[in-house]
């Protein structure tokens, strides 16, 4: 069994498109001014790693999953978000602990399977 130690902190992926960027925009300035101890990442205009869409990232502590989470869901739109755990097994946190916000969509999980499965 699984226990909440073994989380090391949290993946929020804001997928958009080209015409959905600009509430995306709007979404992540929102989110740095009210979360200053996340860490954002850069914009990604094309699908990267097993993410479908163009997203943006955001990398947070585990005393940070409510607050951020709440947020996301009363000002995510129309956007769809992709939210993880970290526990040290890329693989599963994104097949096995997913959380969505909105349509799910098909990761490209072949990016992230071990040379041993």
């Amino acid at each position: 069994m699984n226990s909440i130690e073994d989380i090391k902190d949290y993946h929020a992926h804001i997928y958009y498109e080209t015409g959905s960027k600009n509430p995306a925009e709007s979404l992540k300035k929102g989110m740095e001014d009210l979360f200053p101890k996340a860490s954002f990442g850069r914009w990604h205009d094309h699908p990267v790693g097993p993410h479908p869409n163009g997203s943006f990232q955001v990398e947070f502590e585990t005393e940070l999953f409510q607050p951020i989470i709440s947020y996301l869901a009363l000002n995510r739109g129309d956007l769809v978000v992709f939210v993880h755990p970290n526990t040290g097994d890329a693989l599963i946190d994104h097949r096995d602990y997913a959380i969505w916000m909105g349509e799910k969509r098909e990761l490209n999980l072949k990016s992230l399977e071990r040379p041993d499965s």
